[in-house]
């Protein structure tokens, strides 16, 4: 079967095995003539990066780079980043990356032409229509790995660097004009990567799917979002060069992007202030949290689920579902207990204020108090 395809929902998509070289033309319909590639400090010296480089150079598209991004990119990154779209000149941003160089390039583009403080366009009502939408920079996305799903989305998280909490930035027009999908740029990510990538792009649709707002596109794409992660994380999790399997995850994950247009949830509310407090990967402290979300939204979305188990191939029903998650995780080598990444039960009561102030909390099928984060939290460490 040809993994190969050319689509247009949410966006222009060229998703295929070998298209990274397809990346001056990508730049070229979104109309950019001097892009400026933004990645992490981590994949800034990789073979694929200097690939795409090389590309864009032998195009006569420059070979501009910045790589000062952190793995829970904040304001002073964004700030840097935008300092050196405009010394360069550059009319267009290429994120590159996972969700932290995705999202920073974003925003690049995004504030290169505005002149409020970012905070000031949180995604808070309709702070968006602040920004002046003719000043925002095209974009091109290019993931190299699969989970986030950020290249197909309208947002950006930015993490506070003073007060260490993570703020949603949205703006219709942060939505990449074009994305380049090449699983072969997947292939090198480290297991542990490959685990925490793709159970982000799972709890994506878990928590999609758990939503009580009416969607029923991105129900179903949640649902058949599942069902990719279920049989494909696996099989790269085992053999990082299988490139069917990548394809599969890298749609997974776009899937899952597209999909939370509906609603995220408590499992994103407890993860994104354990990602700004102590740095840890987001994918991984999403599936940490995910048993123990799916047993406090139990009555809620128990008949839902009923449904995704059958769905799956997973027999129990709600409670078999719940028994795969747990499973899926060990398999996966995820720690069963935020502490082991480092967060300390002490913060519980400092974190749950966080949490509760996460837009995510809008989408969870049960009405979420500040006593119920701590308890979560508590049932998490």
């Amino acid at each position: 079967m040809m993994l190969t395809g050319n689509w247009t929902y949410p966006t222009a998509i060229r998703f295929g095995a070998g298209r990274l070289k397809e990346l001056p033309e990508a730049c070229a319909e979104a109309g950019i003539a001097r892009p400026l590639l933004v990645t992490d400090r981590g994949l800034a010296d990789l073979p694929i990066t200097a690939a795409a480089l090389d590309t864009l150079e032998a195009a006569g598209l420059g070979r501009a780079l910045f790589a000062e991004v952190d793995p829970n990119p904040n304001e002073q990154n964004l700030a840097a980043g935008v300092a050196a779209f405009r010394a360069g000149g550059h009319d267009g941003v290429i994120a590159f990356g996972g969700g932290s160089g995705l999202d920073l390039g974003k925003m690049v583009a995004f504030m290169s032409g505005q002149t409020r403080p970012v905070w000031d366009f949180e995604d808070i009502g309709d702070w968006w229509t602040r920004a002046d939408a003719e000043a925002i920079a095209p974009i091109v996305a290019v993931p190299t790995t699969a989970g986030t799903g950020s290249e197909v989305g309208r947002a950006s998280v930015i993490t506070n660097a003073e007060t260490h909490e993570k703020k949603i930035i949205f703006h219709p027009k942060v939505l990449p004009r074009v994305v380049l999908c090449d699983p072969e740029l997947t292939v090198g990510m480290p297991r542990a990567i490959t685990a925490g990538t793709g159970l982000d792009a799972f709890a994506h649709c878990v928590e999609a799917f758990s939503s009580p707002h009416y969607h029923p596109m991105s129900q179903g794409i949640a649902l058949e979002g599942m069902r990719l992660v279920k049989e494909y994380l696996p099989r790269a999790y085992a053999d990082g060069a299988d490139l069917e399997a990548r394809a599969h995850m890298m749609s997974a994950a776009m899937m899952g992007s597209t999909a939370f247009q509906k609603g995220l949830g408590a499992i994103h509310a407890l993860s994104h202030p354990i990602g700004a407090v102590f740095n840890a990967h987001h994918g991984t402290t999403n599936a940490i949290c995910m048993p123990a979300v799916l047993a406090f939204n139990a009555e809620a979305i128990r008949e839902r689920f009923d449904s995704v188990a059958a769905y799956l191939g997973i027999e129990g029903g709600f409670e078999g579902f719940q028994a795969f998650v747990q499973d899926l995780n060990d398999r996966m080598g995820i720690p069963r207990t935020l502490a082991e990444l480092g967060a300390s039960p002490e913060s519980i009561d400092e974190l749950a204020e966080m949490a509760i102030q996460d837009p995510s909390c809008g989408g969870n099928p049960v009405a979420l108090t500040v006593e119920d984060l701590r308890t979560l939290f508590q049932r998490c460490m």
